[in-house]
């Protein structure tokens, strides 16, 4: 289906447009982010009745985790072979509360890798659309000695690195 241009002839060119920003968009969804569904559990809240901040700690280690797992990082292999990933630093924002019983959303995407370490941006969502919290989180490959080093080759996957 065209979309018609004021004039009543059929635009091509609009309907090109369209697919494109939409592939383009999916290609973007697909690749840079990953979302991680979870179920807020009544013993993750406190005496206010919401989560505890130490948990939204939790949530995104689960996400990070799920993520590595979606884009093929073969973890248990990496650490077969004597290198780890550590987080290194944390900044996070609370936002909004999340109550037991609330569905969350948590979008991770890689925005930065260097040579040793990388960065992972991390969004904590409700159902509608409300953030609870962001985060950007950095984390480092060292050997089992817990020296700096570089992922090894063999475990490279396009997904550590964000797209350009």
């Amino acid at each position: 289906m065209w979309h018609r241009a004021k004039n009543g002839k059929n635009d091509r060119g609009f309907c090109f447009l369209y697919l494109f920003t939409y592939y383009v968009f999916l290609s973007y969804t697909v690749i840079m982010k990953h979302i991680t569904e979870l179920v807020v559990r009544p013993y993750e809240c406190d005496s206010y009745n919401h989560v505890n901040n130490a948990v939204y700690l939790n949530y995104l280690e689960y996400a990070r985790m799920d993520y590595l797992n979606a884009i093929g990082f073969d973890y248990k292999g990496i650490v077969a072979a004597g290198f780890y990933l550590y987080v290194t630093h944390v900044d996070i924002h609370y936002k909004v509360s999340a109550f037991s019983g609330d569905k969350l959303f948590i979008e991770s995407e890689p925005v930065q890798m260097k040579s040793v370490s990388g960065t992972i941006k991390q969004v904590i969502k409700k159902e509608d659309g409300t953030i609870c919290t962001e985060a950007t989180v950095t984390w480092a490959s060292v050997t089992h000695e817990g020296r700096p080093s570089r992922i090894p080759p063999e475990f490279m996957v396009e997904g550590l690195k964000p797209e350009v």
